[in-house]
């Protein structure tokens, strides 16, 4: 959108005012023909010159006993000589002191006078703004600026038309700042490539945000060892996801399996009447034409294969649920032209079918739905590993039985009371949501992705525990998208599932998922611990509060 300025509609919100700098103030000898620095040697000898004689005079009345109150015309005018010397420095050397002393209470005032009428309006009080900073430095781009804040230059062209992204980015936070009145110095505008971005990973941007990556690991799955990079800002969530991996090498590593990798896109038709929308049901669900629909779909990419259609019909509306293996990218995109393909070839046989959109939601796409639970989407991997006794008491300081009761009591009891939807486990979307921004996979998949069920079970004689996650629904993808970019191609690199498989396409995105239940069960395993120990409290008050002093910052 365009950035433009809003009127403000009385009490309605609290008006942004552009402050200015205000004048330079006089100096005490401005209105002296003298200039200053012989100004001051003058006032400044003067003023010790008195001073002395003063002094020298007043120690002779005292040993002479002569009334210090009797002075002569000379004692006279060097008291009035210094009177006059001492205001003078006094004003060079106090008034900047003292006016900015008056301004800062004044500001105060003004503040708090404002803090006052937000709170009896009701007005939501902001922070005062912090000084705007200006990186306009040409004529030239300070031009383009004013003419985007005055609405001539609509802010999402300026990267067409300059042909520069990073002078583009820089402009239109300018812009942004003027029009605001609120400063961006503290967002970071250097060191990012945004020629990498253009026209597929962000529109209009005005810097980046930095997430510190950490690395939890080894985590030993299926006989391989990953370092596993995750990015957050929450304190403990990387130190438990270690813990969990050092448990889980201990025991002599963890296994896995994909149930099933295919992507979905389910759009709705609509028709005049029901049978005729069932009409086309039957024709999708035939196995005869699934040849001839796979050959249509297949068109939109080599790497697009037609697994399944599923269909469900609410009246004379008709989802149709499209599912394809993509590769090693995660998909979206493919399985959607795959499928406009497929609506086009229908429109022939069925010229009355009216296409309402290329998502019905039955998708589902980034909403938890049970269809995704049920059906799987992406990647269904199962993980599993069994812990030793010995590694639960000196790794995880619990016990196997504390273990499993807490999981029926809380993942399953506990999220069946809640009327979870796909949410049996301690905090797999923590996990989830880490390494999806870590790697450059779309952080609102984190929904559906982190559906998961944790499973413990003592084994052995109840001395092990056997722990597993089953996540039918995790969309990962190596190719596309923000895997492309420099820091998130370095995260996958360090995984080794950087780009597309080459010999067997659609295994690094597989090998990825893998690697998300792996790590999602090292998470479950080491929060679950503390819990049962009675740790989580301490470590989270130890480790995820800022020893910072708020107040003096």
């Amino acid at each position: 959108m365009d950035l433009h300025r809003r009127p403000h509609d009385g009490d309605a919100a609290v008006p942004l005012r552009r402050h200015k700098s205000p004048p330079s103030s006089p100096k005490a000898s401005d209105a002296l023909p003298l200039p200053l620095y012989l100004t001051n040697a003058v006032f400044f000898t003067l003023f010790f010159s008195v001073a002395y004689f003063l002094l020298h005079r007043w120690r002779d009345k005292i040993r002479s006993s002569t009334p210090l109150h009797v002075v002569t015309f000379s004692e006279l005018a060097a008291i009035l000589s210094l009177i006059a010397s001492f205001i003078y420095l006094l004003g060079f050397f106090g008034i900047d002191f003292v006016q900015s002393f008056i301004s800062r209470s004044s500001n105060d005032a003004v503040w708090e006078d404002h803090i006052n009428h937000a709170v009896c309006q009701q007005i939501p009080v902001l922070p005062p703004p912090e000084p705007l900073i200006s990186s306009i430095s040409t004529e030239e781009d300070e031009e383009i600026v004013k003419s985007v804040v005055e609405g001539k230059t609509p802010s999402y062209s300026l990267e067409s038309r300059l042909g520069d992204c990073r002078r583009a980015a820089a402009i239109r936070r300018e812009a942004l700042q003027r029009v605001t009145g609120r400063s961006l110095q503290s967002l970071p505008l250097e060191g990012f490539d945004y020629e990498s971005i253009l026209g597929q990973c962000c529109e209009m941007p005005v810097g980046y945000v930095q997430i510190p990556v950490g690395v939890a690991g080894p985590l030993l799955l299926d006989g391989f060892e990953y370092t596993v990079p995750m990015a957050t800002t929450e304190g403990c969530l990387v130190a438990s996801t270690n813990r969990g991996c050092k448990a889980i090498y201990a025991s002599g590593g963890a296994s896995s399996v994909i149930l099933k990798d295919g992507m979905s896109r389910a759009p709705v038709v609509r028709f005049s009447t029901a049978k005729r929308a069932a009409q086309l049901k039957f024709f999708l669900e035939d196995p005869l034409n699934f040849d001839t629909l796979a050959v249509v779909f297949n068109r939109s990419s080599r790497f697009a294969t037609l697994q399944r259609i599923q269909c469900t019909m609410a009246g004379k509306n008709l989802y149709m649920r499209f599912t394809c293996s993509t590769g090693d990218a995660m998909g979206m995109n493919m399985v959607s032209k795959g499928v406009q393909n497929v609506l086009d070839f229908l429109q022939n046989d069925f010229p009355d079918m009216d296409i309402i959109g290329i998502s019905g939601n039955f998708c589902s796409d980034k909403k938890p739905a049970a269809v995704n639970w049920i059906e799987g989407r992406g990647k269904s991997v199962v993980c599993e590993a069994i812990i030793k006794e010995e590694v639960v008491e000196k790794v995880l300081k619990t016990n196997v039985a504390a273990l499993v009761e807490l999981n029926v009591l809380k993942n399953l009891v506990g999220s069946a009371v809640a009327g979870a939807l796909g949410g049996y486990n301690a905090h797999a979307s923590n996990i989830v949501s880490a390494i999806f921004i870590a790697t450059g996979q779309d952080p609102a998949q984190n929904v559906e992705s982190s559906h998961c069920i944790t499973m413990m079970e003592a084994i052995n004689d109840g001395r092990d525990l056997h722990i597993s996650v089953t996540m039918p629904s995790i969309e990962v993808g190596t190719v596309g998208g923000g895997t492309q970019l420099a820091s998130q191609s370095a995260c996958l690199n360090l995984l080794g599932v950087k780009g597309s498989s080459k010999d067997s396409p659609g295994s690094n995105s597989r090998l990825l998922a893998t690697i998300v239940a792996g790590s999602v069960l090292a998470g479950e395993l080491s929060l679950m611990s503390a819990i049962a120990a009675g740790q989580l409290v301490k470590s989270h008050m130890k480790y995820n509060r800022s020893s910072k002093n708020v107040c003096q910052m």
